[in-house]
């Protein structure tokens, strides 16, 4: 079985907060924001559209590369988002 890591970014219906997160399953993961089931940041925001996504090689790179995201200005992750889902729709039903 091959696993794969994954950084996303989530926003709110409004667009004005981001989350930024890793997983090694998008669809469960997402899934866990959208419905709520994991107290925290992203419920108490209702922060639960999938905007942005990258494969990584392995953990250690879908952690650096998240803390490179997070670490980076809001422009950069709106940059980001902007070149990858310009009119940001939430991309979980596209996701396997």
């Amino acid at each position: 079985m091959i696993i794969s890591y994954e950084v996303y970014i989530l926003t709110n219906s409004y667009h004005n907060v981001l989350y930024t997160g890793v997983t090694n399953d998008l669809r469960r993961r997402v899934y866990e924001h959208k419905e709520k089931l994991v107290p925290g940041f992203t419920s108490k925001y209702n922060v639960n559209e999938l905007v942005y996504h990258e494969e990584c090689g392995n953990i250690i790179e879908a952690i650096s590369r998240e803390k490179q995201i997070k670490g980076g200005s809001r422009q950069k992750k709106l940059d980001l988002i902007n070149n990858f889902n310009p009119e940001w729709r939430d991309l979980f039903e596209q996701i396997e």
